[in-house]
């Protein structure tokens, strides 16, 4: 089965907690802090694999979490860092962010990489909190959180070669006929659901890959039919050959299903009007086929298309040798990659240090008797905060004052014992000038 879209959950690994601990040893009298930092938690990493060609493993697992960090140690010493937890993905693979469908990266490279979500790195022990004031601080950090989010994959096929063009007008009879790809094949509209890929051996040890596109119809660049599902994949050939049913078979005009096709292309990638695309007029050995192919012509010099048309028949191979020729020299004329947009992902580290610049990154609302600290810095802290010591108590009320957040409190009407809820923490509000 060919999957080439699938929804997961991934979460960096959380951070070591930093410990409090003190040297113990003989002989050394006061021995001071010896609390060690947390480990960092593993990171995320989407990593390609040539040899994956869809989606399918995700279709069974949809969760990915990294491994988190180990705690600190005693004697300074640092908890270890996780291991990093790669995903492999195939060659072609779009990641976008579920939320705000931007673009996290555009993996097309083997061995090509990205980190989806970074662990969260390790809380400080007690050691990086002793001053000349306080030589044996009871205060550790937790470890930070892991990056989560939901994430979106879209496989978009690559291969050399895209074969284009209305349901039903050979594409499929075609692949079968250059290569040892079996795809479906039968009498009716949108057989083909999914791409089919092929390796089409030339000669002299010239090939390419061909894939066999689930066919198009008219509004495909707005979803109808199977719209994106199938003009996504377009996006990644190098070489456009559009399959033309030279019979007119139901009544359809060959030349207007041509232009049909190529404007469906043309509003959904503008970029596509330029890569390059050969004309195959096949079912040439119909009754009708050399008249209307012979109109076809005229019409596409009355346009001035300068477009080579491969007259062929897929059903008896008429024609299949040259026109393989040259979309081979073709192939080999064009770069290796088509155009894609390469987007990595680049997290800032910040490290919230709340000085006075921070005294306007919290808003302050009132619901009923309650006082609501709105801060995502503060909330950050609040998870880092270490509350089973009284020196992490203290320290975390210190920081809160400072940053002007008690004197606000009170300027809006706060009293001893009034309930004051910053994230999910409440605490009471303590007047003390």
């Amino acid at each position: 089965m060919f999957v080439d879209k699938a929804k997961i959950y991934v979460k960096g690994g959380d951070g070591g907690d930093g410990i409090v601990a003190f040297r113990r040893e003989k002989y050394v009298p006061e021995g001071g802090p010896a609390g060690g930092d947390g480990g960092k938690g593993g990171d995320v990493i989407f990593r390609v694999d040539e040899g994956l060609r869809t989606l399918m493993d995700f279709r069974y697992q949809r969760h990915f979490k990294a491994d988190r960090g180990e705690k600190g140690r005693n004697k300074s010493m640092h908890g270890a860092n996780a291991d990093d937890m790669i995903v492999r993905v195939p060659p072609g693979t779009l990641i976008l962010d579920d939320d705000t469908q931007e673009i996290i990266a555009d993996l097309v490279r083997h061995e090509q990489e990205v980190v989806v979500a970074r662990g969260g790195r390790g809380g400080r022990g007690n050691t990086r909190f002793a001053t000349a004031k306080n030589t044996a601080p009871e205060i550790a950090e937790n470890g930070e959180d892991g990056v989560e989010r939901w994430v979106v994959l879209e496989l978009k096929v690559m291969a050399d070669v895209g074969l284009v063009g209305f349901p039903s007008v050979g594409k499929s009879t075609l692949l079968s006929v250059v290569s040892a790809a079996t795809p479906k094949i039968a009498a009716y509209h949108f057989t083909t659901l999914t791409p089919n890929l092929g390796v089409v051996d030339v000669s002299e040890g010239r090939s390419f890959v061909m894939a066999d596109l689930p066919g198009l119809i008219e509004g495909a660049h707005e979803g109808v039919g199977l719209g994106h599902e199938f003009l996504r994949h377009v996006e990644r050939t190098r070489l456009i050959v559009h399959v033309v049913d030279m019979s007119a078979s139901d009544g359809r005009d060959p030349y207007e299903d041509f232009l049909k096709i190529n404007e469906e292309i043309k509003l959904y990638n503008a970029k596509l009007e330029q890569r390059p695309q050969i004309v195959v007029a096949n079912k040439m050995d119909m009754p009708d086929s050399a008249e209307n192919l012979q109109q076809f012509r005229e019409k596409l010099a009355a346009d001035e298309r300068d477009l080579t048309i491969y007259p062929i028949s897929a059903l008896t191979r008429g024609g299949i040798k040259e026109l393989l020729y040259k979309i081979a020299d073709l192939v080999d004329a064009i770069p290796d990659t088509p155009e894609v947009e390469e987007v990595s992902e680049v997290e800032e580290r910040k490290v919230y240090r709340f000085e006075k610049k921070d005294e306007q990154n919290f808003t302050i609302r009132r619901e009923n008797d309650t006082f609501v600290v709105d801060s995502p810095s503060i909330e950050k802290l609040i998870r880092r905060t270490n509350f089973s010591t009284p020196d992490g108590i203290q320290r975390f009320a210190r920081i809160l004052r400072n940053i002007g957040i008690d004197h606000e409190l009170r300027s809006l009407g706060a009293v001893d014992g009034q309930t004051i809820r910053i994230g999910e923490l409440e605490f009471e509000f303590v007047e003390k000038e």
